[in-house]
């Protein structure tokens, strides 16, 4: 008897639909199918990560009637997976003649060249579309388990994760849903940073620690009560170690992916005055003793808790920044921050370089607020894993609204300023209601 012929279909079945069945079915005329599933990884590439992890992914695929294996497609480029199977027939549907995966599918038929394989197109399924269902999940929500796993899975998947901050539930939505298509493909922000200045600001209060923990938390739940991404939560200097334990068991409990604390002690000053003001930064073995602490209090190893070093700032030097990382590191540390008030990242870069000799190494975060001629290739290529972009909605907002209270002051009216307000209808419109009971469309008479 004839060996059967061997059919290769790519996906990403984040969410399996009747067009993903359709395909399997379409290929098993054909062969023994096997799936390429693409990691976290090669979809993280190109657009958001997947609701699923590769290993859910995988489970449900593997149960589908008529698939025979499933294997890792570690890139979107099929061809190392053809090479190294060399199928008779790739399986795909036909909606990648045009747009930006055409030369994906250009490739794919000159690898099947090299060994007389061959490309089957099969009709797209109408009336099923990704998009949709991405945002119905979307509108459904997340839970603080899902939401506290994605930050560690983020930086597991992608070269770099770009984080920027938010600050109530309007700008949450604004990190949610802004993105900006590429030839690269859907670029967004990856999760939200809960900065204490923009938090202090917003609230018209100083950034000493004068809001406490209590109004942040409802800061918190009013940006969860309307977003899905990851939270970063700027911790400060975690207040002492009693204080930090119960800060680290309500963050988890909420669903906060992470808590960044900072190495120092005392009255908070922002950390941009550098040494123009007094700031005293903490003993490595007492701020050590608090990372254990709070790693010791959490109930999952998916809470992230993030050691800021201060060294730069306050000039005392590479070697205590590194010296400092080493020693946090062994305390638990599940990450580094590195700051710096420099113009230019020359400082960063450095430590960078040398923090890639240490022998254990965890990922490393950097806010570009003053170095902000830095790009995130650059950031990417020394080693950087998590970028925060840590006041930038706050402020570009400030000088809009000044500008429109001054233009009304100043014409005695309103008709001015319309042109850098948003369109009433548009605000109205920004937020839909909360989907209650049936749609009306889709629901029967009875």
């Amino acid at each position: 008897m004839a060996s059967k012929k061997s059919v290769y279909v790519a996906m990403s079945a984040d969410l399996v639909h009747p067009g993903h069945l359709n395909i399997i079915a379409s290929a098993q005329e054909y062969g023994e199918v096997t799936i390429g599933l693409l990691t976290d990884g090669a979809i993280a590439s190109y657009k958001r990560l997947p609701f699923l992890s590769y290993e859910q992914r995988r489970a449900v695929v593997e149960s589908i009637k008529g698939v025979a294996r499933v294997v890792p497609q570690e890139t979107l480029d099929y061809v190392p997976n053809l090479r190294k199977l060399k199928p008779d027939f790739v399986i795909h549907g036909d909606d990648w003649r045009t747009g930006v995966q055409r030369e994906t599918r250009q490739r794919v038929i000159d690898a099947l060249g090299e060994w007389g394989g061959e490309l089957i197109e099969v009709p797209y399924t109408q009336g099923i579309s990704s998009t949709q269902l991405n945002q119905a999940l979307r509108e459904i929500g997340t839970t603080p388990e899902v939401r506290m796993k994605k930050l560690r899975r983020l930086i597991e998947a992608k070269p770099l994760v770009r984080v920027i901050e938010a600050h109530n539930g309007l700008t949450g939505l604004i990190v949610e849903n802004t993105t900006v298509q590429t030839d690269d493909g859907i670029w967004e922000f990856d999760g939200m940073w809960l900065s204490s200045l923009t938090d202090s600001t917003a609230k018209g209060k100083p950034d000493i620690e004068a809001v406490d923990v209590s109004s942040r938390l409802n800061t918190i739940n009013e940006i969860m009560e309307v977003t899905t991404k990851p939270i970063v939560f700027d911790g400060d200097t975690g207040g002492i170690v009693e204080h930090f334990v119960f800060t680290v068991r309500t963050l988890e409990r909420l669903g906060v992916s992470a808590v960044i604390i900072e190495d120092k002690v005392g009255l908070k000053k922002n950390s941009l005055f550098g040494t123009e003001v007094d700031q005293t930064q903490d003993s490595v073995e007492r701020f050590a003793a608090k990372i254990s602490e709070g790693k010791r209090a959490r109930v999952t190893d998916d809470f992230m808790i993030i050691a800021r070093i201060e060294s730069l700032v306050l000039g005392k030097g590479l070697g205590d920044a590194l010296a400092r990382a080493s020693a946090y590191i062994e305390a638990g540390a599940d990450g580094i921050m590195i700051h710096s008030k420099e113009p230019r990242p020359d400082e960063v870069f450095e430590f960078c370089r040398e923090y890639r000799k240490l022998d254990y190494r965890v990922p490393l975060v950097v806010v570009p607020t003053t170095y902000a001629t830095v790009t995130e290739d650059e950031l990417a290529d020394v080693g950087v894993r998590v970028v925060i972009y840590g006041n930038h909605l706050l402020r570009s907002a400030y000088p809009a609204m000044v500008r429109t209270a001054q233009s009304i002051l100043t014409h005695r009216r309103c008709h001015e300023a319309s042109a850098d307000c948003t369109p009433v209808r548009e605000i109205i419109t920004l937020i839909p209601p909360p989907r209650c009971g049936p749609d009306p469309q889709t629901s029967g008479n009875g």
